[in-house]
């Protein structure tokens, strides 16, 4: 008969499985989130890669016509790029950079937000707390999701952007997305430039057709920003007051009419030009540098001016006989020229797509942040050749700043 086992013997306990380890369980709770639909936003920074230029990585989950895909905007010292991936892809790609290119990210979710700091030697740390509290959802898939706008905003609704419930109208998606990514953008832009963020603020909208994006930044800035929108057509522009004082934007948010080079513009730290046509950004620009914009945003449209100019170097000749590309070249060349006059006016320059171009082909964003005074000669130099060798004797921003090309 065995011996009954000895009351001081305590059983066996069974084998516990090792803890994940940091960047193992950080990566868990990404893929957990993209998966529920729980994933507002991730940063991945101190970036330690070859490209010196590159700083940052934010990626945003986003809905295309294709099905869900996590939006990447790689942030350069000058310049956005945006690249869209497949979920998985998306989190494989974090996967291969943490610990490696970037050492830190961040991860924001509806429920919490974790800080994941990795050593160059391979030990990391991470810390996982809970979000803030947010609204109860409603049921719908936009508003289970952060923004920069509520989706509910009753002017989106005025605007015809969203119903009631802050769910986009039909078509209108991609104008809904536009306004969520302008209103992160000027975010971003306004802390770059060293804005405050209760400082007071004067903004300009040249041309600001329905006046979506102008009453976004007014709402995202709110009673410390006097908001002017300038459009042509009259009227919109009645359609847009009227609207300002349905909502309550009204006085701190008013349209005028005007042309982008003829409006009274006397001061303003943000001026805003978005799609104005050919070298009506040119004039946008330049009334923005005159009135001592501290930051200028703009997305050319229909660059047209250069392109009878344009003399093909030889070694592009035979390529630009095809129409396409010289209009895509007379494109490239004109805000490439645009970029850096600004930088010549003293501001720093950056050029990124402003969305992706799943939502629209006209996506080039041009950012400036007054830095320093005018006049940099080495920077002159550098555009006279630029511009000769494209053979350019004249563009309007030029002409607009006393800059002889």
């Amino acid at each position: 008969m065995d011996p009954a086992p000895s009351p001081e013997t305590p059983p066996e306990a069974p084998a516990r499985p090792a803890p994940q380890e940091p960047r193992a369980r950080f990566i868990a709770l990404l893929r957990s989130s993209a998966r529920d639909g729980s994933l507002t936003k991730l940063t991945l920074g101190r970036h330690r890669g070859e490209d010196h230029t590159l700083k940052n990585i934010f990626v945003r989950p986003v809905m295309l016509s294709s099905g869900p895909h996590l939006s990447f905007v790689w942030r350069h010292a000058t310049r956005d790029v945006t690249k869209n991936h497949a979920p998985g892809a998306g989190i494989r790609l974090v996967d291969k950079l943490l610990g490696a290119d970037f050492l830190d990210a961040h991860l924001f979710t509806a429920t919490q937000i974790a800080q994941l700091e990795c050593e160059p030697g391979g030990r990391a740390r991470l810390r996982v707390k809970a979000a803030p509290a947010a609204p109860a959802a409603t049921g719908s898939h936009d508003h289970a999701k952060a923004h920069s706008i509520a989706a509910d905003a009753p002017w989106l609704c005025g605007l015809g952007v969203t119903d009631e419930k802050g769910n986009p109208l039909k078509g209108m998606a991609p104008k809904f997305r536009q306004i969520q990514k302008f209103a992160e953008l000027v975010s971003h832009l306004l802390t770059e430039s060293g804005i405050g963020p209760e400082e007071p603020l004067s903004v300009v909208d040249m041309g600001c057709g329905k006046g979506y994006l102008t009453f976004a930044v007014s709402a995202l800035l709110g009673a410390r920003a006097s908001v002017v929108g300038v459009e042509a057509r009259a009227e919109l522009v009645y359609a847009s007051n009227r609207m300002a004082v349905e909502q309550g934007f009204a006085p701190r948010l008013s349209f005028v009419a005007g042309t982008i080079a003829e409006a009274p513009l006397d001061k303003a730290d943000l001026v805003i030009a978005l799609h104005a046509c050919d070298t009506a950004t040119d004039d946008a620009l330049a009334r923005g540098i005159a009135a001592g914009s501290r930051l200028l945003l703009v997305s050319p449209c229909c660059q047209k001016e250069l392109r009878p100019q344009l003399t093909a170097p030889p070694v592009l000749a035979l390529a630009l006989r095809h129409g396409i590309f010289q209009e895509r070249h007379a494109e490239f060349v004109t805000d490439a020229l645009r970029a850096q006059l600004l930088e010549w006016a003293g501001y720093r320059t950056k050029v990124f797509e402003f969305v992706s171009p799943d939502h629209t082909a006209r996506n080039l964003m041009i950012a400036a942040v007054k830095v320093r005074q005018p006049g940099d000669e080495v920077i002159a130099g550098k555009i006279r050749e630029f511009a000769a060798f494209y053979g350019i004797r004249t563009q309007a921003l030029a002409r607009l700043l006393g800059f002889t090309l």
